[in-house]
């Protein structure tokens, strides 16, 4: 049996506290618009956060978009509804999930989205530790605005930023 949680080791080892915490207003431009219609806001990257999480919040365009079934050996990933409905791959089936659902994938566990065509979406996406997100929702969106890769480059891409399909 395993023991109780412990807290981690301490990171800041001031007396006082300081003043660190960061706003981003709702209504921020979006940090990358997709040509479907995807745009995504950086909440919090893994920079800002010192490697520790990454949060976005990801709205769906019109048409259907997102990942088939994949994986990954580095990070875990959870998603939170807020709105809409969107088709989760929970490793077994795709199950509708609507707001206030939750689904967190471990290191490793099979997962998928999509949202469902014409109808709009959005939730956050959590990914523990804080990976560099950014530079592969970039690159997809690229992607899909004509940017090519061979074989090989897209193998690699795919590598170099922890996604495995099945």
């Amino acid at each position: 049996m395993v023991g109780p949680m412990s807290y981690p080791d301490p990171r800041y080892f001031g007396d006082t506290g300081e003043s660190s915490a960061r706003h981003r207003p709702d209504k921020t431009a979006a940090d990358l618009v997709y040509p479907s219609g995807v745009t995504v806001d950086y909440l919090a990257d893994g920079a800002s956060t010192d490697g520790q999480f990454g949060m976005y919040r990801w709205n769906f365009g019109e048409g259907e978009t997102g990942p088939d079934p994949h994986f990954h050996r580095t990070i875990t990933e959870s998603f939170y509804i807020l709105s809409g409905t969107v088709r989760l791959y929970n490793g077994q089936e795709w199950i509708k999930a609507t707001a206030g659902d939750f689904l967190h994938v471990p290191q490793g566990g099979i997962h998928g989205f999509k949202n469902v065509p014409g109808e709009p979406a959005s939730m956050l996406l959590l990914f523990t530790p804080g990976a560099p997100r950014e530079a592969y929702f970039e690159t997809l969106a690229e992607l899909a605005d004509g940017r090519r890769l061979t074989a090989q480059e897209r193998a690699e891409f795919y590598l170099r930023h922890d996604n495995h399909w099945v």
